[in-house]
């Protein structure tokens, strides 16, 4: 007969979980959708403490005790049942068991790794400042390895689960949304749980609406920004004198010696004379060398310097091989457009250039504007 084996609280974090990991798993290479990404990164490490903790007061089946299998044991029922001769189990088989605790584990290795990619690279979350930005680049390499190796393990999983409801006639898939399976009256757990279930839900929601607020009230005129650059060094008298005829580049888009070129070159700055005395020369120019991308500042900062040799000195920022990365997909049409009108006017499309910290999640094309594909970092 059915029973009642799952309570509502475990199915609704087996169901959870897999949401998170397979929205993260898609969202994992876009920008775009950075915030989502998180998000769900979040929601996944809170998920785990909860069953962590309702593995230790939960009902019968759904406490860690019920499934204490030890690998021998696991290794001889995935022989049993490739023989059709493994026994049925009304909670979780020795092989499912160590799936379970694999990717419980998994979930909070990629969890915790993703926390620190973002401080790394990014500066934001609660890693924030804790990695530099080279460290956060080779914890990406571990984030994504061992979020590709979960994977691994939710398809072994899957076809696990197949063959197992195969074997003994019986959808598990089906028994995770019911909670009912087949046993014996004395083996039923006598109640749902329903309460816990929607303290679950109820965290989950308002966790969600907490994190996503701000997208309620945005405008096209005013577009929410999920991730706010720090800010960065100023200075009155550069953003005066730079800010006068363009966009004040931040210091931090091209190296120190570029800054010092350019200002030695200032009566021939692309065609024109600046005219600075020698004051305000000085002025400037130390505030472009001590905030120049040498220091590492921001993202961008980090990687303009990694991108250029040693032996080049560019006075462009279009010039740098980050900058032609990231924008080798923009067609010459858009450079063109209206609205944009070259490549020197970054904040067209960028809503934090002003600030100098050009966060993926401030990039926002201008209304009209098409064909633009937003590379990868």
């Amino acid at each position: 007969m059915q029973i009642l084996v799952w309570d509502l609280p475990t199915r609704l974090f087996h169901w959870l979980f897999a949401f998170s990991f397979a929205v993260a798993w898609i969202t994992g290479d876009s920008d775009t959708y950075r915030d989502l990404h998180v998000f769900v990164g979040y929601l996944m490490l809170g998920l785990l403490g909860f069953r962590v903790l309702w593995g230790l007061i939960g009902s019968r089946y759904a406490r860690f005790a019920s499934f204490r299998f030890g690998p021998m044991q696991a290794i001889r029922y995935v022989q049993d049942a490739l023989m059709r001769r493994a026994p049925h189990h009304i909670g979780h088989n020795p092989a499912g068991s160590w799936a379970v605790y694999l990717l419980l584990t998994l979930g909070l290795l990629v969890g915790v790794t993703g926390i620190l990619v973002l401080g790394g690279e990014e500066q934001h979350g609660m890693a924030a400042g804790i990695t530099l930005f080279g460290g956060g680049e080779a914890l990406k390499e571990l984030h994504e390895g061992l979020a590709s190796f979960m994977l691994g393990v939710v398809i072994v999983h899957l076809l696990g689960v197949a063959a197992e409801s195969w074997l003994h006639r019986e959808n598990l898939a089906k028994a995770m949304f019911t909670g009912r399976k087949h046993g014996a009256p004395s083996e039923a757990i006598p109640s749902a749980h329903y309460l816990a279930g929607g303290v679950l839900l109820l965290l989950t929601a308002a966790f969600g609406a907490w994190f996503f607020r701000d997208d309620f009230t945005a405008t096209p005129q005013r577009p929410h920004i999920p991730f706010v650059g720090q800010t960065l060094p100023d200075n009155k008298v550069w953003r005066a004198e730079c800010g006068s005829c363009h966009l004040a580049y931040h210091p931090t888009l091209l190296p120190a010696r570029s800054w010092v070129r350019l200002m030695k070159e200032q009566d021939t700055h692309f065609g024109e004379s600046l005219g600075l005395d020698a004051a305000t020369t000085a002025e400037i120019l130390a505030f472009l060398q001590k905030n120049s991308a040498d220091t590492e500042l921001t993202e961008p900062a980090y990687k303009i310097k990694q991108s250029i040799p040693p032996n080049m000195t560019p006075v462009r920022i279009t010039e740098t091989s980050y900058w032609i990365k990231k924008h080798q997909e923009i067609a010459d049409s858009v450079w063109r457009h209206p609205k944009i009108g070259s490549k020197a006017n970054c904040s067209a499309c960028h809503l934090d250039a002003e600030k100098g910290t050009f966060e993926d999640a401030a990039m926002h094309l201008p209304d009209g504007v098409a064909g633009l594909s937003k590379a990868r970092k």
